[in-house]
């Protein structure tokens, strides 16, 4: 079983602690939007008792296009994430792109989320275990599940900060990625906590010449497939209208659906526990 790391106060990942969501729209498009999805978000989890980290990006230094929206920056993105965690008590997490970046957003984020085409950069990931926050390494599309244990071993020397890992999906040609389900059980024995990104997983990177397109047909049906396997985390991107999202809305699942997409997650989630609990080769 993984070990279970604490992300904030009361809130943890892996060993026998209960599903935990990530959640948010994908970048921080205004104050405004930040804070009324982060409060629909966290009335959605306290309804269901379950345990939310809010998402979302202050900077997508990796779009498609130069000329596509980026977010608000360093400080300003700082400041709202901020007055998320003050308005709504939700701790938040967002990724970053700099290895400078990681202490400046340390005082403020509590997972902090190195990107997938980021997760060999030996910089990054000592920046990230120096903060002493949690980390969230989010495997590259182009590497083996069982190589992250090079990840995992650069952010604990970095200063031994707890760490999580994310499957997001595996490049298979041109603008696809598909999701061996494999991955989470050969990460999970690395001894860590491991998640699933839903949203991420049904890209299709750069498929609309100047932006990534997206399936989200697929991101119930993943998720569902996922919690099956067993994961300590499920991470979603969610927007109030994903077809006028700035950022990555053909891969963002719609606000409106998501309780009742978590709904069945949870009861699939609990079935799972429960039929594990009651097994005699229940693995230790």
């Amino acid at each position: 079983m993984p070990t279970s790391i604490r992300v904030a106060e009361g809130v943890h990942a892996g060993g026998s602690a209960p599903l935990l969501l990530l959640a948010g729209p994908d970048v921080i498009e205004s104050e405004a939007h930040t804070l009324r999805m982060a409060r629909a978000l966290a009335g959605i989890a306290r309804e269901r008792g379950v345990a939310l980290v809010f998402k979302a990006s202050f900077d997508k230094a990796n779009r498609t296009s130069a000329a596509s929206y980026r977010g608000p920056g360093l400080a300003e993105g700082v400041r709202v994430l901020r007055r998320v965690k003050e308005e709504t008590g939700l701790p938040v997490t967002t990724d970053f792109h700099l290895p400078d970046q990681a202490a400046a957003l340390a005082p403020v984020v509590d997972l902090l989320q190195v990107p997938a085409f980021l997760c060999r950069q030996t910089d990054m990931l000592l920046a990230a275990g120096a903060t002493g926050r949690a980390v969230n390494v989010k495997k590259g599309q182009f590497v083996a599940p069982g190589d992250m244990r090079h990840a995992v071993e650069k952010v604990r020397a970095g200063g031994g900060a707890p760490v999580m890992l994310t499957e997001r999906g595996t490049t298979f040609g041109y603008h696809t990625l598909v999701v061996d389900f494999r991955s989470l059980e050969r990460m999970r024995a690395l001894g860590v906590p491991v998640c699933f990104d839903a949203t991420h997983s049904v890209q299709m990177p750069g498929a609309l010449q100047n932006a990534s397109g997206g399936e989200r047909e697929f991101i119930a049906p993943l998720a569902r497939a996922a919690v099956a396997v067993g994961v300590d985390a499920l991470f979603f991107e969610v927007h109030d209208d994903p077809a006028s999202a700035l950022c990555d809305g053909p891969s963002q699942f719609p606000l409106a659906e998501f309780p009742a997409l978590l709904d069945g997650l949870l009861r699939l989630d609990r079935e799972r526990r429960g039929l594990l609990a009651s097994s005699p080769e229940r693995r230790p």
